[in-house]
């Protein structure tokens, strides 16, 4: 969503008749006082002016990458790393080409689809040079890491003018110098008007501190919020968004740390218990922790099938091992092999069992039809591996015996209908 503009209402003025009268020394001290505060608001209003364009060398040069080299995030990121050295300078430079260069596309505002894959979200604005929320985030973060910045697209919803938006919205973390900073080059880009996009650049976008945008700004996951003391979705409707400290402290470092280190699917069940410990408070949130519930569980039922189709696979390759030892058996062990490579036909058969069977008790909280593929399959499984335990039986008498007495077992002797060997 990017920021509106709310152009004050102009009033009407009505004319007022005064008689002229010469001015009195007390007047004219006044009028030196107001020359004075003039001068001294000139003077203020030059000071603010330079303090605005303290960015000017940055941007002027950034601006200057050529369009050549605008194809990719990677050559962008050459051009940054070349241009610039430290991490201050760099993200400046990524936010004000990325805000300069992507015209918001107000004909998609409403289209927001964060679940898109993030390659195309990055590549789109790349190719048209128009974006919502999710690509200016996407692409300032890519270049950023590309860069050598550590950074993060955070997803979340805002408030302006005291009411909160209804649709989505996609900003950007940045590790500057030792410390989180949050961009977001949207609402830097400019803002809307009449469904309009007109472009100016808000410098109060760019490395702001966690404690400022907060104000603005709710990520889903508290963790993004960059606080020691989160604020819950009810403070931020209510506006309380200053620092609490009489709640429980919440080391974010080392939360941040951890999420690092896990995989994809940890990173959503970490993510999913904060979403809701902060209080499932609108549609927004709602459907976040309900599509993070679902990436979750879609995972969990993939692992399961996977699991059983691959314990198919290896009990299917134990069979084709057990049949090639139980058809070697029958020809007599011939062509010749040695003991040990007799005794390796029929391990093979046993650890394919071995290892379907391990997988297979990895299955838990199934549907009825994977439970019922699972119990099935165990039960094949163990038939299979009574019979090749009766055949490792036998190996293992073959191998006892001596030249005639391995060769006399490939043949049935009876006395009286009792099997001599």
């Amino acid at each position: 969503m990017l920021h509106q503009n709310n152009n004050p209402v102009k009033g009407k003025t009505t004319a007022t008749s005064y008689h002229y009268r010469q001015p009195s020394y007390d007047i004219k001290m006044k009028r030196i006082k107001f020359i004075l505060l003039l001068i001294l608001t000139i003077q203020t209003a030059f000071a603010q002016k330079t303090s605005v364009n303290e960015f000017a060398a940055i941007d002027k040069r950034a601006l200057q990458l050529p369009d050549s080299l605008t194809r990719t995030t990677g050559q962008i990121a050459t051009y940054i790393k070349t241009n610039f050295t430290s991490d201050r300078d760099k993200s400046r430079a990524v936010f004000i080409w990325v805000a300069s260069n992507i015209q918001y596309d107000v004909d998609n505002m409403y289209a927001i689809n964060f679940y898109e894959k993030n390659e195309e979200k990055i590549a789109k604005p790349l190719r048209t040079r128009k974006g919502v929320c999710e690509n200016y985030a996407s692409l300032f973060t890519d270049i950023c890491n590309k860069s050598g910045i550590k950074s993060f697209v955070i997803e979340g919803y805002t408030k302006q003018n005291g009411l909160t938006d209804n649709i989505p919205h996609a900003w950007s973390a940045a590790l500057i110098d030792s410390s989180w900073f949050l961009f977001d080059p949207t609402w830097g880009s400019g803002y809307v008007d009449g469904r309009k996009f007109f472009k100016k650049i808000n410098n109060n976008y760019y490395k702001a501190r966690p404690a400022t945008l907060i104000k603005s700004h709710m990520p889903f996951d508290y963790l993004w919020q960059f606080l020691n003391y989160p604020v819950t979705n009810q403070e931020f409707y209510e506006g309380k968004t200053q620092e609490n400290k009489t709640k429980p402290f919440f080391n974010f470092i080392d939360t941040l740390n951890v999420y690092e280190k896990q995989n994809h699917i940890d990173q959503l069940i970490s993510s999913a218990y904060r979403v809701e410990k902060n209080g499932v408070i609108n549609s927004l949130v709602f459907d976040r922790l309900q599509h993070i519930k679902l990436e979750i569980e879609n995972d969990r039922q993939t692992k399961t099938i996977n699991l059983y189709n691959s314990s198919v696979t290896d009990y299917n390759d134990g069979i084709t091992a057990f049949n090639d030892f139980i058809n070697y058996r029958n020809k007599q062990f011939t062509p010749k092999k040695t003991d040990a490579e007799i005794q390796g036909m029929i391990d093979i058969a046993e650890s394919k069992f071995n290892e379907a069977r391990r997988k297979l008790v990895q299955i838990s909280n199934a549907d009825q039809n994977t439970t019922y593929l699972t119990r099935q399959l165990i039960k094949s499984i163990d038939d299979a591996s009574k019979q090749m335990k009766e055949q490792q039986d036998w190996l293992k008498l073959y191998f006892s015996k001596s030249k005639a007495g391995r060769k006399s077992m490939f043949y049935k002797v009876t006395w009286f209908g009792i099997p001599l060997n």
